[in-house]
């Protein structure tokens, strides 16, 4: 059976994504990925095993695999949708992470930092929202469930694509939060919103964070929302060392994405080698 890719496939593949539910950032980066596919097929757009093959091979030369990977979901959840099931490729076998990556780790000191660059701009908005994501591992899709009356229960119901959580807000982040909405004259629904009472969009909190970077003399590198969700997990993990409620806390149905957020740096973990060859020798 032949198959073949053009604008009208690719728009039907956006409804069929959004009657899914799938967040507009999946939705938007799924089309892009396969419009690049698109592209690469030439003028007839025709679609069959051996060119996925070698798309798949050209993908391996040009990109990271985990990007190439990324690409590659989205093309088979397009032949999904499609009912081109003799498309559907396999993805590059990689190995599971052992350490994370120190460029990105984010430190305490660095995080203080970013605070108090905030502080000192006068963007109390962008301040308390890192607070908040850095205290709670809240998604910036979640944000919006932080309401006032979540602040007095210190419980956000998040209600998303179907599924319901309860995200817990620590006390000290209370109090702020609500001296926030007392200077702000907030006095219902969601704390943080745009002037028109709009959720706040991740590419608004991403670009003024990464405008902080200078002042606080943190790399742009690591100035990211999801970042703070990382830092937040790394720090409870490290203090409670209880990878299930870590799970429950972030909302992850499976304890295997968790574990991504427990590894630790390269460093840390040969700090922690040295601390045990030196108890050793000690004995």
């Amino acid at each position: 059976m032949e198959h073949y890719i053009d604008g009208k496939t690719i728009a039907l593949f956006s409804e069929k994504l959004t009657e899914l539910e799938r967040s507009s950032l999946t939705v938007s980066k799924y089309v892009r990925d396969v419009s690049t596919f698109r592209r690469w097929l030439g003028s007839d757009g025709q679609v069959d095993k051996s060119r996925v093959i070698r798309f798949k091979q050209m993908l391996r030369d040009k990109y990271r695999l985990s990007s190439a990977n990324s690409m590659l979901s989205a093309l088979n959840k397009f032949f999904q949708l499609m009912g081109w099931e003799d498309c559907r490729i396999r993805t590059f076998r990689t190995q599971r992470a052992s350490f994370r990556n120190e460029e990105r780790e984010l430190s305490v000191e660095e995080y203080r930092r970013l605070l108090g660059a905030a502080k000192e701009k006068g963007d109390l908005q962008i301040l308390n929202i890192m607070e908040t994501i850095a205290s709670t591992g809240i998604r910036i899709s979640e944000l919006q469930f932080i309401t006032v009356a979540s602040v007095s229960t210190r419980r956000a119901l998040v209600s998303l694509k179907g599924k319901t959580r309860q995200v817990l807000i620590p006390a000290e982040l209370c109090k702020k939060l609500r001296r926030y909405c007392r200077e702000r004259k907030i006095a219902s629904g969601s704390i943080f919103v745009t002037r028109t009472g709009k959720p706040i969009d991740r590419s608004n909190i991403l670009h003024r964070m990464k405008a902080l970077s200078a002042a606080a003399n943190v790399s742009r590198e690591k100035i990211f929302p999801h970042n703070l969700r990382h830092f937040f997990a790394v720090n409870y993990y490290r203090t409670e060392k209880d990878i299930v409620r870590l799970a429950d806390l972030l909302g992850h149905a499976n304890i295997n994405t968790t574990r991504i957020y427990t590894l630790i740096s390269c460093g840390s973990q040969l700090d922690i080698l040295d601390k045990v060859e030196k108890s050793l020798q000690a004995v």
